[in-house]
């Protein structure tokens, strides 16, 4: 707690909000003066219910957990621990404020289980157990938008500085990215006093789509990183009356926003790539890792794929994948091997979308990668050309994605069996309440028609 104390004396900081994942990525928890937060953490008292682990994207909760041990109307609270290594500013607020990213635990000193942060942690340990390394580098895409109040009426592109939107897709130009170089300038200014290690920003396909890329390292500390980044780059683009959107497919006629997550393994005690001989050979650990991601992934997908709106972003020519083959350089399949080093050997998963929680999707591809390592999986042989031609193996639907979850036995045992019971119940709920929607679609086809 010393190292706590001191920072925010040294900043004189007003208010600490205390951050909590949840399920869907959003960050819960509360905001309390900083002596009162100081003086709660040092006495264990900082709490919340446990139940902000399974509340729905709407706000909602899944009625049917009441029976069982996801979540009851008891509603027990949870003990928050701060982690002093995530202590940052708040750059967008006038008065000095903190941000802490807080791991939940039971009375009794046990991790709730349910809790995003602690199912990665789950995985992470799988692998030091093994003498492994996990080492990822997520890429994030991300739309700009107009100001939209009317969820009916379609997104727009923005202003840019010209005074005009884009009409086309811009990929990698350098012009069109500078159109918004006021909203960036804060984001990067923002990233710095939060410690964020961004690298290249580049314009992505689709109309004012973005992609921002992170430097590899931990996978807990990148999956801070990413939920960190995600509420700046909204909080930067609202400035600047813009909104910044991480949905996979927020556009009609544009490609969606994916989250690439690329993954190595190292010794842990020599630090050397596992995936790679020194004659830069494919190893076997890298080719049954990759096998791996090749089996359980399609059975993983709502923790990748966790939206109704996510299945329309896998589809092809549209920089998605809708199988899970495998190939070097080639961006039209799942899995992507890129040109590298014997020393920079990596897997890139394709499939999960921006609109992912980042602990979870990257616990779900490096618990997919574990068991074909475990489990000496082989992959099936490398594609040539493009994957767009084979079969789309891939689930369709969120429904469809939630059948593969429940089913597969070696992904509940290792994720743990509540955890993946309170994923089922949150998905199941937003997808009762999605069904109850009528579209703008079925009015203006069906109305007057059938």
């Amino acid at each position: 707690m010393k190292h706590l104390d001191d920072w925010l004396n040294d900043r004189k900081i007003d208010e600490v909000e205390c951050l909590v994942p949840d399920m869907s990525g959003i960050a819960r928890g509360k905001i309390l003066p900083a002596k009162k937060f100081l003086k709660s953490a040092r006495d264990g008292n900082l709490r919340l219910p446990e139940s902000i682990f399974v509340q729905t994207v709407t706000g909602e909760y899944p009625e049917e957990a009441d029976d069982t041990d996801v979540a009851s109307d008891q509603d027990p609270d949870i003990y928050l621990q701060p982690d002093p290594e995530t202590i940052a500013l708040v750059p967008w607020y006038k008065a000095p404020t903190a941000q802490v990213i807080n791991d939940a635990y039971y009375g009794d000193g046990r991790p709730v289980e349910i809790a995003t942060r602690a199912v990665l942690r789950r995985v992470i340990e799988l692998y030091d157990e093994k003498g492994w390394r996990p080492v990822v580098a997520p890429e994030l895409e991300f739309f700009l938008v107009q100001v939209n109040t009317d969820p009916d009426l379609p997104l727009q592109p923005p202003i840019g500085q010209s005074g005009r939107a884009e009409t086309g897709r811009q990929s990698y130009g350098i012009d069109a990215t500078n159109e918004f170089d006021p909203i960036f300038e804060d984001v990067y200014d923002f990233c710095e006093a939060q410690g964020l290690d961004i690298d290249t920003l580049t314009h992505e396909s689709g109309a004012a789509q973005m992609e921002i890329n992170f430097n590899h390292g931990d996978p807990l500390w990148l999956a801070d990183q990413a939920f960190l980044f995600k509420r700046t780059v909204r909080h930067a683009a609202l400035r600047h009356n813009v909104y910044a959107t991480f949905m996979a497919k927020p556009l009609a006629n544009e490609p969606g926003s994916a989250m690439h997550i690329h993954q190595s393994i190292v010794d842990k005690r020599t630090g050397r790539n596992l995936f790679a001989h020194k004659d830069g050979t494919d190893s076997t650990l890298f080719r049954s890792h990759v096998a791996g991601l090749q089996r359980y992934l399609p059975q993983i997908m709502p923790l990748v794929a966790p939206n109704v709106n996510s299945y329309r972003r896998l589809q092809p020519y549209l920089d998605a994948p809708i199988n899970v083959h495998w190939g070097v350089d080639n961006r039209s399949v799942g899995l992507r091997v890129p040109i590298s080093t014997a020393s920079g050997r990596r897997i890139e998963n394709r499939l999960a979308g921006a609109d992912a929680n980042p602990y979870l999707a990257i616990a779900a591809s490096l618990a997919c990668g574990y068991l074909g390592m475990i489990e000496k999986l082989k992959p099936t042989k490398q594609i040539e050309g493009s994957a767009y031609r084979l079969a789309h193996t891939l689930p369709r639907t969120l429904y469809d994605a939630l059948q593969r979850f429940d089913a597969c036995r070696p992904i509940r045992e290792l994720l743990g069996d509540r955890f993946c019971r309170a994923v089922d119940y949150v998905k199941r709920a937003e997808l009762e309440a999605y069904q109850r929607v009528i579209s703008s679609w079925e009015r203006e086809h069906l109305l007057l028609n059938v």
